[in-house]
């Protein structure tokens, strides 16, 4: 059966959903689902990734939802579980990011649309490669402030990063580790990347930054390109070659 209520509670999959042409389908969506702007205006705000308002989801009565294992609170997916079809996804790396695109089409009749949609992407991220691509540049990438936090290793920014020719600086670690001025200057990155979520870094934390590593260059960076892994990603092979122009890798 074709699914006809579709809730999606991950922003990048909601944008995934629209982008394989499920605008009428998709009745329920949380207030963190930015993209596509003209699309999400009029849909149901369910709560946040993980503050689900449980109430207004079983009142839009969806036959299936989108979840993710990252994103979204165990305890709030599994008592969804037991009353609806949840789909929950689990990404950390480009390829499982690919995988995810098809898996997710073919859950909801989109098998073609998905597949034409991993195979641009993949052919995108082609076109950013070349000999001597990667670089010894090495990057601390900051997700969030009081406390420092940053991406390290087994996340798929650490993947993102890897793709776009970067060592990650905290790469031996896991997850989102909490760092301090201390942890930085032994790590001595090259570079510090300040992304723009989840928490909005600005211009004043770059300046924060480069006094704790007045020797790195500090970069604020579009944390959707580096954190969404759905259809987002058509848009991060270009991003990534501007961003390389800009730190002077050619």
């Amino acid at each position: 059966m074709p699914t006809k209520r579709i809730i999606s509670v991950v922003p990048s999959q909601t944008e995934l959903l629209f982008d394989l042409g499920l605008d009428n389908e998709i009745v329920g969506i949380t207030k963190f689902c930015i993209h596509p702007a003209e699309k999400v205006i009029g849909k149901t705000v369910v709560g946040g990734t993980k503050t689900l308002h449980l109430d207004r989801i079983h009142d839009l009565k969806p036959d299936f939802i989108l979840a993710n294992k990252e994103e979204n609170t165990r305890e709030q997916i599994e008592e969804l579980q037991r009353h609806y079809p949840v789909h929950v996804t689990d990404v950390n790396t480009v390829a499982e990011s690919l995988a995810m695109i098809r898996e997710v089409g073919e859950s909801v009749g989109r098998k073609a649309e998905a597949e034409q949609l991993a195979k641009r992407i993949n052919a995108s991220f082609q076109t950013i490669k070349s000999p001597g691509y990667s670089s010894d540049l090495s990057v601390a990438y900051f997700i969030w402030r009081k406390p420092y936090r940053v991406a390290a290793g087994q996340t798929f920014i650490h993947s993102m990063l890897e793709l776009a020719g970067f060592q990650n600086a905290f790469g031996d670690q896991s997850r989102y580790p909490e760092v301090n001025g201390t942890d930085l200057k032994t790590a001595r990155p090259d570079l510090v990347f300040l992304s723009s979520e989840p928490y909005p870094f600005s211009k004043k934390q770059v300046a924060e930054l480069q006094e704790i590593c007045p020797d790195t260059r500090v970069m604020l960076v579009d944390g959707e390109i580096f954190s969404w892994y759905g259809s987002r990603l058509l848009k991060a092979a270009e991003y990534i070659r501007h961003l390389r122009h800009t730190i002077g890798l050619l």
